[in-house]
């Protein structure tokens, strides 16, 4: 994913970043961004990644979520969703 090494506008991400109790796949200390890439497991622990967004959101981070299959895809639009987040 083209988040590292601020090669997305400038915005820096650290990988696998601890927040309280969670391990976030993604996150932008600039923004507050925390972004997800869920694969298939997820479908089966949606009510413990409601839990975990919505702790995360108490703290004040904001949490978006994508599919594996949608970044490897889409991985120019994904981009651009995130880029508006930051920006936003």
């Amino acid at each position: 994913m083209r988040l590292r090494r601020k090669q997305l506008d400038g915005f820096r991400f650290r990988r696998q970043q601890p927040i309280g109790r969670y391990i976030v796949d993604f996150f932008c200390p600039e923004t507050k961004l925390i972004v997800e890439i869920d694969g298939g497991q997820h479908e089966e622990q949606a009510k413990a990644d409601a839990e975990r967004t919505r702790w995360l959101e108490e703290k004040g981070y904001r949490v978006v979520r994508f599919w594996n299959n949608d970044v490897l895809a889409n991985t120019d639009e994904i981009l651009l969703r995130i880029h508006d987040l930051l920006k936003g």
